[in-house]
């Protein structure tokens, strides 16, 4: 199961950290891990390259974490709303192999 927490600070997602591969299918062939992989990178992206805002990231095999400052996070809100929004949808979709939480900090 994928595992995916959005750090929440003030009312404002401040980051997430996504953790696990899905079981769904075959590496390769899992649908919900891409979906899951392919949004979280475009978020990621986003915040960075085009936003050009500063953001501590990690990223190792079935591991993202990106890690925004208040200022930076008001900044990326769209974005980062977008995609909790994304993969809560997934998380209902597909319930038995994301799991969606917020964590106040």
């Amino acid at each position: 199961m994928i595992s995916v927490t959005f750090t929440v600070n003030g009312g404002v997602v401040t980051g997430y950290i996504i953790s696990g591969h899905s079981g769904y299918s075959e590496q390769g062939s899992d649908i919900v891990c891409a979906a899951i992989s392919s949004a979280a990178l475009m978020a990621a992206n986003t915040v960075t390259e085009i936003q050009q805002l500063d953001a501590e990231i990690t990223v190792n095999d079935g591991f993202l974490n990106l890690n925004l400052s208040q200022q930076d996070a008001k900044a990326a809100s769209v974005t980062l709303e977008g995609l909790r929004l994304h993969l809560t949808a997934l998380s209902q979709e597909y319930p038995k192999f994301i799991k969606v939480k917020n964590s106040e900090v």
